[in-house]
């Protein structure tokens, strides 16, 4: 039933009609709005599975601005198309939820969502119940869980196993086979830079993009790197052993705070006023260099005259430096934010092994470097276009999340598939024992969780139909073990492990889990009211 634009109208007493919703409201209900909410899901997931594996397709998606990102990114994908059906809405929930818990695994996660719709359709046709459905899927959720618990490779996470994830993160993604390894090393590296005794501190490495050169001069950088140039021509371009300032002071002429005006009665009292405010620029200049300071980073502008006078005293000097940043370079540092630059505390004080400045075609880098004592390290991304720049950037975040996951959750699973065949696997042999039509979903659940890697086989160049079955054939003997590796133009069923194709766990519960609970919620809807 479904009604639209002539409100909703129920009988009162008399047998006089009685308006419940107003004439510009929109209803649909039952079949036809469990069949549009499932199907807007479907389309959804659809515009994504191309993008899984690593024979991935990638996307191009332009703006009304022009703007074109090319990516095989769920998150971004999905983040960029303008949808605003609500249900396919809840899709996208899925990928950004994925994205902002673990940092990976959103295609996966939005083209299961999408295959429990369609499963969870065809049970409706059958006259199952939707809260049948959503049992029978809540309970297989449970089963994969502790699937994904048996699959965990035994024994601590080493940085081998850590590459490997990282390297299964970015496989496919434009980085290319030779450098996906150099980069592999790099997040390996810069995560075990970030680790503290309660995990890993995600937010003290950054990443840094500079066109130029190719991807293989991607590095890690001791301390942190910022768009900014010196405040005067005649400044050092690169400190040493160096004392750093970070404030959002004053550097030209302090204001008074009584509005005054003055009159000048001739050239002596002008030249007296201005040798007046060269000289508290030049102490100002002088107190910093008397401090033992090398380096400012200053929030607010630097007076060109001041400027001069720090170039003078051997200070490197950067002005407009923004807000986060200059509170960055101060914690980093050891060293404090001050608003008083005149009157410096020695607390106030930080320190760089080396800060110098290089130039990239007519860009100015400052690198602020404190070797292995590094608080916060930089990742500095080389790309030859911005096109390829900004898709490895997005590459490396993910592998960053992914080994963060890695090391805090202590967890890695298979990958290429296998983990997914055994999810299948072990929930239909778990549903032979359950009552009901609740079976029935529980085995649907299980084949939509097997879309996984039939996509990764289709998306490979192997036949997806012939590929899922040698794949079940293939973890019976191999106890869990096989999966879709690629190989040149096509794939192989062989050992992941062995392979080094590796996943964090956290990343597989996360997508169990979101891709249900969009699901389910979806399924659970049989009225759809649109208002003004």
């Amino acid at each position: 039933m479904s009604g639209s634009g002539q409100g909703q109208r129920r009988m009162g007493r008399g047998g006089r009609p009685m308006f419940i919703l107003s004439e510009d409201s929109q209803r649909t209900q039952g079949e036809d709005a469990q069949s549009s909410n499932i199907s807007a899901g479907k389309a959804v997931s659809e515009s994504v599975r191309t993008t899984l594996g690593p024979r991935g397709m990638d996307k191009m998606l332009v703006t009304d601005d022009g703007d074109v990102t090319i990516t095989n990114d769920g998150a971004t994908i999905l983040n960029t198309m303008d949808i605003e059906h609500p249900a396919a809405q809840m899709i996208v929930e899925v990928a950004e939820t994925q994205e902002e818990e673990v940092g990976d695994g959103t295609t996966t996660a939005a083209v299961l969502a999408g295959e429990l719709l369609a499963k969870a359709e065809n049970l409706l046709e059958q006259d199952v119940h939707p809260t049948t459905i959503v049992e029978g899927y809540a309970q297989a959720r449970g089963i994969a869980m502790d699937v994904v618990d048996d699959l965990t490779l035994e024994g601590d996470v080493d940085d081998d196993l850590l590459r490997q994830v990282a390297e299964s993160s970015m496989t496919g993604k434009g980085t290319g086979d030779v450098t996906t390894e150099r980069l592999a090393e790099v997040v390996v590296d810069a995560i075990r830079r970030a680790e503290r005794e309660d995990g890993v501190d995600r937010d003290a490495v950054r990443v840094h993009t500079q066109v130029g050169a190719s991807s293989s001069a991607t590095e890690l950088v001791e301390g942190l790197v910022e768009d900014a140039e010196p405040a005067h021509k005649n400044m050092p371009r690169s400190v040493e052993d160096a004392t750093v300032l970070a404030t959002d002071g004053t550097f030209g002429v302090r204001e008074t705070e009584v509005d005054a005006e003055y009159t000048v009665e001739d050239v002596d009292q002008l030249t007296a006023a201005m040798d007046a405010e060269e000289r508290q620029l030049r102490e100002l200049a002088d107190a910093i260099a008397e401090a033992g300071v090398d380096v400012v980073f200053s929030h607010s502008s630097i007076d060109d005259r001041t400027a001069a006078y720090l170039a003078e005293n051997g200070i490197l000097a950067f002005e407009d430096v923004d807000d986060e940043t200059t509170t960055t370079i101060a914690q980093t540092t050891g060293g404090q934010r001050t608003s008083k630059p005149d009157e410096i505390e020695d607390d106030e004080l930080g320190h760089a092994d080396s800060v110098h400045v290089e130039k990239y075609d007519d860009d100015d880098r400052v690198f602020v470097e404190d070797g292995a004592d590094a608080q916060s390290v930089t990742v500095f991304v080389r790309g030859g276009t911005e096109h390829v720049i900004d898709e490895l950037e997005r590459a490396l975040q993910d592998a960053l999340d992914v080994v963060t996951a890695a090391v805090d959750t202590g967890g890695v699973v298979p990958g290429a598939g296998a983990t997914e065949i055994n999810l299948a696997s072990r929930i239909r042999d778990e549903a032979a024992g359950i009552e009901g039509r609740k079976q029935l979903a529980v085995e649907a659940f299980a084949d939509a969780v097997e879309v996984l890697p039939r996509t990764l086989a289709e998306n490979t160049g192997m036949d997806p139909i012939d590929a899922l079955v040698d794949l079940r054939a293939a973890n019976d003997d191999e106890e869990g073990r096989a999966g879709i590796i690629s190989t040149g133009e096509t794939g192989e069923i062989a050992d992941p492990v062995e392979k080094g194709v590796l996943d964090p766990a956290a990343v597989k519960r996360e997508a169990v889990e979101s891709a249900t609970e969009s699901a389910t919620m979806i399924v659970r809807i049989d009225d759809v009211i649109a208002a003004e």
